[in-house]
């Protein structure tokens, strides 16, 4: 999804030193416009260690967590589906857990929660997320990244309320 909107950005992603990140900024209107300046980043870490490239780029940037919009898998959402809130807790995802412990706790921000459902009988979910998708489901996932890429230019953009408005389903 970030290399989507990387791609609308017209920008690259590039390693940023002691970050253990990649990132890419742009404006959302392209270059010169005047509409809000966005950094894009891909964490270098294992899922279960996100939170420390997190806070480590809210420093870097020296931006405050309502600034900052996680996407990120949902199991409990269908395939097909999104929701997008600001706060709440983990919901056993290991990423967020690591993210709100890098942050002391705090999960007071933005998340595109993209589902993914649950996992078939009783296939492990780390296992089920960690699978390549199906073929006959590729088509839905690249629409799925886009209206992922959609919803944070609109919480950008337009903020929360109409956001959940157009994306909550």
């Amino acid at each position: 999804m970030v290399e989507e909107l990387a791609g609308r950005l017209s920008s690259r992603f590039t390693p940023l030193r002691g970050i253990r990140a990649e990132v890419a900024e742009g404006r959302l209107g392209g270059p010169g416009a005047d509409s809000p300046r966005i950094v894009l980043a891909k964490s270098r870490t294992f899922m279960n260690d996100t939170g420390g490239s997190v806070s480590r780029l809210l420093a870097y940037y020296k931006l405050d967590l309502d600034r900052m919009v996680v996407v990120h898998d949902e199991l409990d959402i269908d395939p097909g589906q999104l929701r997008v809130k600001r706060g709440g807790g983990d919901n056993g995802h290991n990423g967020l857990r690591s993210i709100r412990a890098s942050l002391g706790g705090a999960g007071d921000f933005y998340r595109v929660r993209v589902g993914v459902g649950r996992p078939p009988g009783r296939q492990d979910p780390a296992d089920f997320l960690l699978s390549n998708f199906p073929a006959g489901a590729r088509e839905l996932v690249a629409l799925e990244v886009d209206r992922a890429a959609d919803a944070v230019e609109s919480l950008v953009s337009v903020g929360l309320e109409r956001t959940q408005n157009l994306f909550n389903s």
